[in-house]
């Protein structure tokens, strides 16, 4: 099976607002992926975690950055058109401006 890798993104308007939820929305939240996860928990290698404060790092130096994505998960399935379906509805997609972007993790060859 291949593997493949979800990253969950999503304005930072819209993290502000996840930020000032209550912890019942947040309990609501969570329970929410994790029904989720369980439905299709043959496919999910790796559940992930949120995803915190970024550094870019270039030819130039370090530096702070931001960008939209706030967690991953690991799958695995035949193909990508074969996995991207799981992702439909998925309770991330509930906060405004959110999207799911899936990505083969592509074979080293000799590896």
């Amino acid at each position: 099976m291949k593997k493949f890798i979800a990253l969950y993104l999503a304005p930072i308007s819209a993290l502000d607002q996840m930020k000032k939820a209550t912890p019942e929305q947040m309990k609501a939240g969570m329970d929410a992926w994790m029904k989720w996860a369980k439905k299709y928990e043959k496919s999910i290698v790796d559940l992930g975690a949120p995803l915190g404060k970024t550094k870019r790092i270039n030819a130039a130096g370090i530096s702070d950055t931001k960008n939209g994505i706030t967690g991953y998960s690991i799958v695995q399935g035949d193909s990508l058109d074969s996995i991207a379906p799981i992702f439909d509805g998925h309770p991330h997609l509930q906060m405004q401006g959110a999207l799911i972007e899936v990505l083969e993790c592509m074979p080293i060859p000799g590896m």
